[in-house]
């Protein structure tokens, strides 16, 4: 697989026999067909789980003889190393046509002003004799109303600005429709710390973020 874009931000074109995709992200790859004339797998299977859960596809050739080439693949499961390795291989190709945020050295990173900082601690409990996850003892539960609908028409009583604690709280965990504000344009620092020992995917949609640690 030639990966070529990730969460709408073109790559530089790398080959790939196996990606990591966690919860919530997009990939876009190309697969030239120039193998054998035969059926080959698909296989699409759970990480960092005790229990491998595995779905198979074929991808077969017209003038294929209908035998599939060889056993289902393994993939990687817990090889956390694995993950950050090919995590670190993806670039963004500067040289692409598409929109970009800025111009390549319009901003002056190490100059810019930080005007927030905030904290996110991960930390798993039980609620109502139930499994929970929280990031700074809230663990967040859907509104009966969609959240961007419910701000759009000025609904109230459907979520509370500030919600949730810019630090962790060192509370216990509980429930609630959890919602941060933000001023538009704020260049804000984002601590993701994790206390438990399993590892916790994070998906950020429809912002431009720095990965500095």
């Amino acid at each position: 697989m030639k990966l070529v874009e990730v969460e709408g931000t073109h790559t530089v074109q790398t080959m790939y026999s196996s990606l990591d995709v966690h919860v919530g992200q997009s990939y876009s790859v190309l697969v030239t067909a120039d193998q054998p004339p035969s059926t080959y797998y698909m296989v699409v299977s759970s990480r960092f789980t005790s229990q491998v859960l595995t779905a198979t596809g074929h991808f077969t050739y017209t003038n294929s003889n209908g035998q599939i080439a060889g056993p289902v693949p393994g993939g990687p499961t817990i090889q956390i190393d694995w993950s950050l390795n090919q995590a670190r291989s993806i670039r963004t190709n500067l040289t692409a046509s598409g929109p970009r945020p800025n111009p390549q050295g319009s901003y002056h990173y190490g100059m810019i002003n930080t005007t927030r900082t905030i904290r996110l601690q991960s930390i798993a409990a039980q609620v109502n004799k139930k499994q929970r996850y929280a990031l700074n003892s809230v663990s967040f539960v859907p509104a009966d109303t969609p959240l961007k609908l419910a701000d759009h028409y000025k609904i109230s009583g459907v979520f509370r600005l500030g919600s949730i604690s810019d630090n962790p709280t060192g509370g216990g965990v509980y429930t609630d429709t959890s919602v941060m504000a933000a001023n538009f344009r704020d260049f804000i620092e984002i601590i993701f710390e994790n206390t438990e020992n399993v590892v916790q995917s994070y998906h950020i949609d429809g912002y431009s973020f720095f990965v500095v640690g």
